[in-house]
């Protein structure tokens, strides 16, 4: 059996919130999933140390250069991940195999959205009729935690 994730972040990789912002979010994105037909197993926060790789799993299967558009493989990341010995970065400039520029990874495109952050909220297996959480709902978590964020949907 596989999970499903609704991953949230700072759109700033190296920012982080107050614990009390961070738990604030997690008790209103549990509340997100409290009616009659909504569900959802966990809901929990993580700080890191490092800017970390927050992907979208099974759902990625594309990444394109933002120089020169090109497809770049999965298995690059892949192997820049394991190269590096953990999900996580100092810093995020990289060269691409390409056209061998030096860009940031959060600058690439990729055909789920995935991020880099140092703080996520996550929900696992989260089922209510509207899936992802709209533009209303992501205003509100950013309120609490006090810093615009991005919904990463992932598939394990």
């Amino acid at each position: 059996m596989s999970d499903s994730y609704i991953r949230l972040i700072p759109t700033n990789p190296d920012w982080q919130p107050t614990h009390d912002a961070a738990a604030a979010a997690v008790a209103y994105v549990a509340s997100l999933f409290a009616g009659a037909d909504d569900a959802v197993e966990r809901v929990e926060y993580k700080f890191y140390d490092r800017m970390t790789l927050i992907d979208a799993g099974e759902n990625t299967s594309q990444i394109t250069c933002s120089r020169c558009s090109r497809d770049i493989g999965l298995d690059w990341l892949g192997d820049l991940v394991r190269g590096n010995g953990s999900l996580s970065f100092d810093h995020l400039d990289v060269t691409v195999p390409c056209c061998g520029a030096v860009v940031p990874l959060n600058s690439l495109h990729y055909d789920w959205p995935i991020g880099f952050a140092r703080f996520e909220v996550s929900a696992m297996n989260p089922t209510r009729a509207q899936y992802e959480l709209d533009a209303a709902e992501l205003a509100k978590m950013a309120d609490l935690l006090g810093h615009p964020v991005a919904q990463i949907l992932a598939h394990y």
